[in-house]
């Protein structure tokens, strides 16, 4: 008697993960994210890189040379060690803002496309106002509000801790934006998931589920949550790029990052007030930030092939 052989399935997540490998431009943006994340959290432990506010008042505006391979920049501060502190900056304030946008965008869209009716109405009609409010003038006047406590928070954390300002001060200084982008940053979203959600749970497992007596909660985190959360992570890869360009605008106009620490847009807004005299302050972080901007876009649309092969192009 032939033995009959089964070929074993493969799972919807194997499946993708063959379709993005297979994807030569998201692989090489995803090679690029981690070299960048690598440069600007790991290099700058070395001793061979400067610290970005050590001023040099015999060295200003130096060109590119061995010590100072990017050169310095009017107050002799070696620009190389900027370009990664601010990217360390700048890509920090991306994934934290969008950890915030996500959970709370998530979150509002599973439970107003889950409970549906007049309460589903309600709350979309309040993401309808919020989206007609601009969007900047809000992260600005948010932003404002919160800085005084947390600055109150930094001195309380000082004074029972006895850490040096210089440690804790340009990372709690961040938190206004962190939260303030954030908390604001999640309608988009929001509406995705509603949408997802009111799809889902008209579907016949989720129905055997409700049948079976299962609790609303369960049914909403176990059952509905896990079959969007590919549309989730592909929109999480194309929001970072938004919110970090969000943080350089604000940074570029003078509310974002504090001075002597620097972003890529602070770096940008300083390079493009002396791009006459000393071009490279500008095309260095402008280089590095569109770069990153252009990889998570390209890693973003290569998600979204892989988890949804009918959007893709081709």
């Amino acid at each position: 008697m032939q033995k009959i052989e089964y070929q074993k399935g493969n799972s919807l997540w194997k499946d993708a993960r063959q379709r993005l490998f297979r994807n030569r431009a998201a692989m090489a943006a995803l090679i690029f994210l981690l070299f960048m994340v690598s440069a600007c959290f790991v290099l700058p432990l070395f001793p061979c890189i400067d610290n970005p506010n050590t001023t040099d008042l015999n060295n200003i505006a130096a060109p590119c040379s061995w010590q100072h391979p990017f050169g310095t920049d009017q107050l002799g501060r070696d620009l190389l060690a900027r370009v990664l502190y601010g990217g360390r900056i700048s890509l920090l304030v991306g994934i934290v803002a969008t950890v915030v946008a996500l959970i709370i965008g998530l979150v509002y869209g599973l439970i107003s496309g889950y409970i549906g009716g007049r309460t589903d109405a309600l709350m979309m009609r309040t993401v309808d106002v919020l989206f007609a409010l601009p969007f900047i003038v809000l992260v600005i006047v948010f932003s404002l509000s919160i800085e005084e406590p947390v600055q109150e928070l930094t001195e309380s954390i000082i004074a029972t801790t006895g850490w040096s300002r210089e440690s804790i001060a340009p990372i709690l200084g961040l938190v206004p934006l962190f939260i303030a982008i954030g908390a604001l940053g999640w309608l988009t979203l929001a509406r995705i998931v509603r949408t997802q959600t009111l799809e889902i749970k008209a579907l016949e497992y989720v129905q055997a589920a409700r049948s079976l007596g299962l609790g609303h909660l369960r049914i909403l985190f176990r059952h509905i949550a896990p079959n969007i959360l590919g549309t989730v992570v592909v929109y999480t890869t194309l929001a970072v790029p938004g919110i970090m360009l969000t943080e350089s605008t604000l940074s570029f106009i003078g509310l974002g990052v504090k001075a002597p620490n620097s972003s890529w847009g602070t770096l940008i807004k300083e390079g493009a007030d002396r791009m006459e005299v000393t071009p490279e302050l500008l095309i260095f972080p402008a280089l590095f930030f569109c770069l990153t901007l252009l990889a998570l876009n390209f890693l973003g649309d290569g998600l979204r092939d892989a988890i949804d092969p009918k959007s893709a192009k081709d």
